[in-house]
């Protein structure tokens, strides 16, 4: 009569165990469940932060560059050059935010003397994307000083000039992120005088 009375008693006794063995098995599972979300949350956020968050100043460039109109004169008693200049200048923006830039003017030289200058009309840099501008210059040596080697250069065949530029603007993240940046132009440019053509462009 006792075993079957312990019997009895461990039968009302197992749905309980049961139950409550089911409960903190889904607390296990709920709770794994948390801890993969608050992971999964901070891997996106730590990409989000490495990646769109981080804003860099754009690259100015000079590209595609052809010279015409190309006059020049290497004598003792005149020592000059003029021509103009096509040229494309360009705005990378690799933020995942617009670049507004402000108007900026892009300066032309030779020996440190400016020889021609154009102007940049303020405008936008899309969010991972190229700005493109055609600008055209007229560069003449008229503020060259005399003491240059220009007459020199000028019987070698071969130029050389600088451009300089800063465009300074704002890049703007999903509404939420305003960061000031600015983008630097420093470009050097050989003018091969005899063939006409610019033969050497490089932009840091």
């Amino acid at each position: 009569m006792q075993t079957k009375k312990m019997a009895s008693n461990n039968e009302r006794v197992n749905p309980q165990v049961q139950s409550q063995t089911l409960r903190r098995k889904k607390i296990m599972k709920y709770s794994l469940y948390a801890a993969a979300f608050v992971v999964f949350q901070t891997i996106v956020i730590t990409a989000i932060a490495l990646t769109v968050m981080r804003i860099k100043n754009p690259k100015f460039r000079l590209r595609n560059t052809v010279v015409e109109d190309i006059v020049y004169s290497s004598n003792t008693s005149t020592t000059s050059f003029g021509m103009r200049i096509h040229a494309e200048v360009t705005v990378e923006n690799t933020n995942f935010g617009n670049f507004s830039f402000e108007n900026s003017t892009v300066t032309f030289a030779y020996g440190g003397n400016t020889v021609g200058e154009v102007f940049i009309a303020r405008a936008r840099a899309r969010a991972r994307s190229t700005r493109k501008i055609d600008v055209m210059v007229d560069v003449s040596s008229n503020n060259v000083s005399s003491n240059s080697n220009l007459g020199s250069d000028l019987n070698s065949g071969r130029l050389m000039l600088t451009s300089h530029g800063r465009l300074n603007g704002r890049v703007q993240v999903m509404k939420l992120i305003k960061k000031r940046k600015s983008a630097q132009m420093n470009c050097t440019m050989g003018v091969n005088l005899m063939e006409r053509e610019i033969d050497d462009l490089n932009c840091d």
